[in-house]
This record gives structure tokens, sequence and C-alpha cells, in this order.
């Protein structure tokens, strides 16, 4: 399985890269238009009685999550819900997740990810962006406070509330009733407020729209693109629909039983695409579990024959290192994709030895869908490189300062791509479409080789984003708040290498003429104020930073300073 480099009409400039994949060069039959109820209805069709979901050892059907989709659909348009809304979800890995992303996606709706780390300043900026209305949570107290507190002061008009126990099978909603309801928040009289399962108290009788898949948003997914301000990637059904075939494309065990680790959180695009969406659509089965622990994710890999595992490396080390390892049953396990960071060969061959599973690594965006290239499940892998793309996708490198010219064969260059599943643009946001599109292709921000083989190797990052297990950090958004101590002058924040995490942020810091204040007290300070992915290793005081010569914080020579 490689590919082929086609002749461009240019003899100077590196070649379009294409997935061939032993496919035809023909993808539209492949990736006809399909909208994202039609997707699901269609493997909720076929496959009826079959597991979809597995939720902390209680099984959903096929047949039971259409249920509880059209239900929600239904409750959706009784609270006057249309086509076109935004109705956000802000939920952990929970069977509600699921139903109320395809639910309001069946009506026509637009759905926006939320992630429960977020604070409220977080969360009430995008709702507001977004023109969220209905936002679904939990009554867990990890959630409901923050989403309650922006119910109070944004335009947001209603929080659907959903229970964890009620998800549990019996014995394990018993014990979380009796023994962990300390961890739900009180529900206060507010008539803005409605519970999950009076959403859900309907015949599931809804109107369904005529949804145009290409035009169609089914999706508002927030990044920060080339900048730290988070921008909404609005991806249409297509878009979603195709990266789940072309992801499925590339799988040799699509004929054999398939059940899917689901511990990524589904409100980040990797899971959303790799996980959700892709399962959906072949028909396997999810064993879900709220968040990554380690110990549970082993018990359920011997427990539900897992056979297959997306993740980034943080997990695959974790597992690595917990003592119940050696206790894994991991015969049934055949390919762990591993994405969101860099791969380190030697945690690679760690799982791999210790597993007997394929460890593979892959690349996306949240302006791909999810999914831009892998290397392949069977057949040559490449370490350190991010694989080929996956069918459909044309691939090509051009000059880092100006994105017009291709770069000559042989020679890094930025790696933009198109396919069917590159998003419509930003939300509201035309002047940054401009920015990121070049005749049809998307800009990804990072410098790579293409080798002969068509393997794709990143060697750069125009961008400043550190990649924290998986999460994208945004320096500015620290140094944003470390500029509110008195003490600070300058600040910048730079990534910096994590065994655990793959790259953690680091804050340098000039004070204030006549200030005293240590390292450690500005990161107590600054910590606790930023979500978890986000929080700094250390906080480093220096005499002064450095800058260009028009005097703007130069980033570049102090990672060059510090890092070598």
């Amino acid at each position: 399985m490689t590919d082929i480099p086609e002749t461009h009409p240019s003899a100077e400039p590196s070649p379009i890269w294409k997935s061939r994949y032993n496919h035809p060069t023909n993808w539209d039959q492949f990736f006809a238009p399909l909208s994202m109820p039609g997707m699901f209805f269609r493997s909720a069709g076929r496959r009826g009685d079959a597991n979809l979901l597995d939720f902390m050892g209680r099984k959903y059907s096929y047949a039971e999550v259409a249920a509880g989709v059209v239900r929600v659909a239904k409750g959706l348009q009784d609270l006057g819900a249309k086509k076109g809304d935004r109705i956000g979800l802000f939920l952990p890995n929970v069977p509600h997740y699921v139903t109320a992303y395809y639910g309001a996606m069946a009506i026509g709706a637009t759905v926006v990810n939320f992630s429960p780390l977020y604070t409220v300043e977080e969360l009430n900026h995008q709702v507001e962006d977004s023109g969220t209305k209905i936002l679904f949570t939990l009554s867990a107290s990890a959630v409901f406070p923050t989403a309650y507190e922006v119910l109070q002061q944004s335009s947001l008009e209603r929080l659907v509330v959903g229970s964890v126990a009620g998800a549990l099978p019996g014995a394990k909603a018993l014990f979380y009733r009796l023994f962990r309801s300390k961890e739900n928040s009180p529900q206060p009289e507010d008539d803005r407020i409605t519970p999950f399962a009076d959403l859900t108290a309907n015949d599931g009788k809804y109107i369904a729209p005529n949804i145009h898949p290409e035009k169609d948003i089914a999706l508002l997914q927030y990044t920060g693109g080339t900048t730290g301000t988070p921008k909404g990637a609005m991806l249409s059904h297509q878009n979603l629909t195709a990266n789940a075939r072309q992801i499925n494309s590339i799988d040799p065990y699509i004929d054999e039983d398939d059940r899917l680790m689901g511990v990524l959180p589904f409100f980040h695009v990797f899971a959303n695409s790799a996980v959700l969406n892709r399962t959906v659509q072949r028909g396997g089965e999810i064993v879900m579990l709220p968040r990554f622990d380690a110990k549970q994710t082993l018990k359920a890999i011997t427990r539900s024959h897992i056979t297959a595992m997306p993740g980034v490396p943080t997990m695959y080390q974790a597992l690595l290192d917990h003592p119940d390892i050696d206790k894994t049953n991991f015969s049934s396990l055949k390919v762990c994709v591993s994405g969101g960071a860099p791969l380190p060969l030697e945690l690679k061959k760690k799982f791999e030895a210790k597993t007997g599973a394929k460890l593979v690594e892959g690349y996306g965006l949240t302006e791909s869908s999810g999914v831009v290239s892998a290397n392949p499940y069977s057949g040559l892998n490449k370490s350190g490189t991010i694989g080929q793309p996956v069918p459909g996708t044309l691939v090509k490198l051009v000059d880092k300062e100006d994105p017009t010219k291709q770069v000559p064969e042989g020679e890094p260059g930025e790696l933009i791509f198109s396919g069917p599943q590159v998003m419509q643009g930003y939300w509201n946001l035309p002047q940054a479409d401009d920015e990121v599109f070049v005749d049809g292709f998307l800009r990804t921000g990072d410098v790579a080789e293409i080798d002969d083989d068509g393997y794709i190797k990143i060697v750069d990052r125009i961008k400043d984003m550190i990649a924290v297990g998986g999460f994208k950090v945004f320096p500015s958004q620290v140094e944003e708040v470390l500029y509110k101590h008195e003490a600070v002058k300058e600040a910048l924040v730079i990534g910096v290498p994590d065994d655990y995490r793959g790259e953690s942020p680091r804050a340098y810091v000039a004070l204030e003429e006549g200030m005293d204040v240590d390292g450690a007290a500005l990161k107590d300070w600054l910590n606790p104020q930023l979500g978890k992915h986000e929080r700094v290793s250390d906080v480093i005081v220096r005499d002064s930073l450095p800058k260009t010569m028009i005097g703007k914080l130069d980033r570049k020579t102090l990672r060059a300073e510090e890092l070598g």
C-alpha cells in the first residue's frame, strides 16, 4: 500500500501526492454525498440488535440508540429548535452524547462541541460566538456549575441536563446514587433547565428536514487554527461522513469483529471522527469510558475483547506504566492509532512488544474533520512519519513564505491538502478563510517532507501552538492570564519536551521594576486560573526576554536560547 507520485504540469515543483490504496482513482463514487442522519440510520437499520455502545458494562444496541436519537430529535423540535440552530454539547463520553449528537443533526441543527475542561469564560465566549441556544450537559459537579453560570450570563436559552447514574448498569447505578451523590450538583429551580429524561419522554415522531450534505453544516468544532484566537471550523455533513468512510477504507480488518475502545473524548475532533463516526459508519461497537483511566481501560480491553484503540501518546505511556498491564489480555487487539502529538519511537516499540498490537501514527486537523493521513495498519510502517494520505486526499508542499509556489522536489515545505473532508470555512470569519485556503487546498501550518513512497514527515511547526497530550494549548491565552499579575512586565510561553504529555507549556517572565516574586509563587498563582491541559510546568523569571529588531517579544529566539 504505497502512494504513486503524479507528474505535475511543472517539472520543477514537488508532485501532488494522492493515496490510491488499491482503489480506483475516481473517489466520487466512494464518497457520494451523505448526511449524518442518513449514515446513522442506515447503520441502525442494518445492524439492529447488534451492540453500538458498551458504557461501563451496560450495552446499548443500534436499535436502542436509534430510539433515543429520534426522541431527542422530537424533544428538541418540541422546544422550538429547528434546522440551522446551534445546539451545544458540554459532555464527557456518556451515552447522552451520542443520542444528543445524532438527534440534533437529525433535525438539521448544527452541533457545537465544547470541552468539559472549559472555564466559564471559555465556554461563555464560544457560546456567544456560535450563537448556541440549547446546551446539553450533566448534573455532575465537574460540568453543571460552569454550564449554569454561562446560562446566567450569556444569551444561552436552555440547559438539557442528564444523569450519569441513569446510563449505568443497575448495580453500578445504585452505587453511584448512594456513594457518589456528592459528585452531583444540586439542581436549582429554574424553568430554563430541562431534564434529559423529560426531553426524551415522547413518541419520537419528529419532522425530518431536507438536508444538503455538502452545504448544510453538521458540526462547529472550535480550533485556534494558526493563531491563538478560537475559530469555529464549519464541518458539513459530507465532510464528516466522508472522513468516516476514508478512515474505514484503509482498515484491512473491515470484515472482522470491530470493538473500539472509546476513551478519547468525543468532543475532540480526533475521537469524533476516528471513534464515533467511523464506528457508526462501519456498524461496530464502541466500549465507552467517561474519561481515560489506565486501570479501567486495561480492564475493558480484557472484558470486551477490544480490537482497536485510537489514542494519544500519553495514553499509551500511561497504560505501559500501570501495574495491571501484565494482567491484561491483549490477544484481541489488532491495531492502535496514535495522533494529537508526535509518537516517540521508543514508546511505539515498547507498546508493540508488550501488547502484540500494531501502534501506527496518523495526522489530522480540526479543519480536516479529523484525519488527513495515517501509516498503514498492516504492511510498511515508517516510524517518525504520519503515514500516507487517506484515500481521496491530495497533498503537496508549498513555499512557507508564499503558499502559491510549490517547493522544488525533495525539499521541505508547508503541507497543504484537499479532499472531501476539508471544512467549509471558519464561522463568521471570511478573512481567516482567505488566509488558510490556497487554490482549494487547506494550509496546515506544518512544514513537512514527503519521501518516494508518499510517507509524510513533519519536520517543523509554523504555528506556535503547543501539543499537550493531544490537546492544543495556545501560548497567547496563557500569557494573557500572566499579564494580569501586577509583577509581570513581559511574558512568553513555549512548549518544552515532556516524556509523558509530548509537550508541556513553560512560562518565562520579566518583572516590573522593584517587584520581587519567584517563579514558584507565580506558578501557584497562574495554574488554578487555567484549564488542566494549559497548566505550565514552570515559570522562569529572567532579567529580560528576547525581542526582535522592532521590539516585539521574540518567541523563536527564546525557544532557541532555552532549548537549543
